[in-house]
């Protein structure tokens, strides 16, 4: 690795403490290691983990600590115990999440779900329980590996697992910085792990960029039955042009949002349901709606003490299941390439749910994220 980047200065958006706000200063970093790829960073999505983050939302996580996990950035530098050998200096790359590569998950070719996962994701960390920044006037450390890439940082030390390579047009760069981590998860949970067939019935609940990304999966696959689901009436609107044939807005139905759903499925309810909000009244409509042979899945992040009801009998007699997803149980290397030449070929139509903000307003672009006023921010480091 090249000693250009021994104690150099980036800027970064830190987070001093849990449910403080971002403040853009410039932090140090000191040398790379072996196995970490120097990435410039030009874009980062803006997640809603992100947000959970910042808000104390999972435990595992101190302070202070630069979020991100969606960017996209040109490679700087190469370590030399990189494995990917097609890797180049110059290279255009997006980032996705870091794995150990050593547990039983990983070698059966899970690496999304690698049991080391939780610590290297969430830490903001190593693995060897190390950051590569500090302060630049204290010298505190900063934990700067949040997914193994930090994204939110000008100039980034990205653990070798992250990275994907793939050919860019600078045109396409921004839309495509979301690839590691929204994209494959919506469309990997349709795609890789439920699978519905064109006479199936499926109700998308929450429009945030991972539920469009299923809805955009979804359709690639000719269910046609899709039912989308959110208290945002714009986000309905633009899922109904991406091709829902229902969109119902739950508070228009607060008496009984099951007995809606259900009777757009002639009473029997749907054969897949999906959940990207984790909110646990959301998760117990959600069961409800299943028929029988339905299959539910969680891919919002939920509470960390939250709790929801379920009717063991109703599993049984209906052989019914309810999954848990991670990251779409993608192989990010390979699961990525396909998003992005489905993208060409207008099938996974990312661009409409996108908008571009100057790295400066970070700030602005969190809270329209909040708001329900942007589906997928992205952040321009140059």
């Amino acid at each position: 690795m090249s000693a250009t980047y021994s104690d150099v200065t980036t800027l970064a958006w830190v987070v001093p403490n849990a449910k403080q706000e971002f403040q853009l200063q410039h932090i140090l970093l000191d040398n790379p290691r072996d196995d970490e790829v120097v990435v410039e960073m030009k874009y980062s999505g803006i997640c809603h983990t992100d947000i959970v983050l910042q808000q104390g939302g999972i435990p595992i996580l101190e302070y202070p600590a630069v979020l991100g996990h969606e960017g996209a950035g040109v490679i700087k530098a190469i370590g030399s115990k990189v494995q990917d050998e097609t890797l180049r200096v110059g290279d255009f790359v997006l980032l996705s999440t870091n794995s150990c590569q050593k547990c039983r998950l990983c070698k059966r070719g899970y690496p999304v779900e690698c049991i080391e996962g939780p610590r290297l994701h969430f830490s903001g960390l190593r693995s060897d329980g190390t950051s590569s920044a500090r302060d630049s006037g204290t010298g505190a450390t900063i934990r700067s590996h949040c997914f193994g890439q930090s994204s939110f940082q000008r100039l980034s030390y990205v653990h070798e697992t992250c990275v994907v390579r793939h050919p860019c047009p600078a045109d396409d760069a921004a839309k495509l910085a979301p690839m590691g981590c929204s994209y494959q998860t919506g469309a990997g949970t349709i795609m890789n792990i439920l699978n519905p067939q064109p006479d199936n019935t499926l109700i998308i609940f929450g429009l945030g960029a991972v539920g469009m990304a299923a809805l955009m999966a979804a359709r690639a696959l000719d269910v046609a039955q899709i039912i989308a689901v959110d208290i945002q009436d714009s986000k309905l609107s633009l899922a109904k042009e991406l091709g829902a044939m229902h969109i119902v807005n739950p508070k228009d139905h607060s008496d009984d949002l099951v007995a809606k759903l259900r009777g757009l499925t002639d009473g029997e309810g749907c054969d897949y349901a999906v959940d990207c909000t984790g909110v646990p009244t959301i998760i117990e409509t959600m069961l409800e709606c299943l028929a029988m042979r339905g299959t539910a899945a969680t891919v919002g992040v939920a509470p960390e003490k939250a709790d929801i009801r379920i009717r063991p009998l109703q599993y049984l007699l209906g052989s019914k299941r309810y999954l848990g997803c991670q990251g779409g149980d993608s192989v990010p290397q390979e699961f990525i390439p396909k998003l992005v030449e489905m993208n060409r070929r207008g099938q996974f139509p990312i661009e409409r749910i996108v908008k571009v903000y100057d790295y400066r307003d970070l700030p602005r672009a969190l809270d329209d994220l909040r708001q329900g006023a942007v589906v997928k921010p992205v952040i321009q480091w140059y």
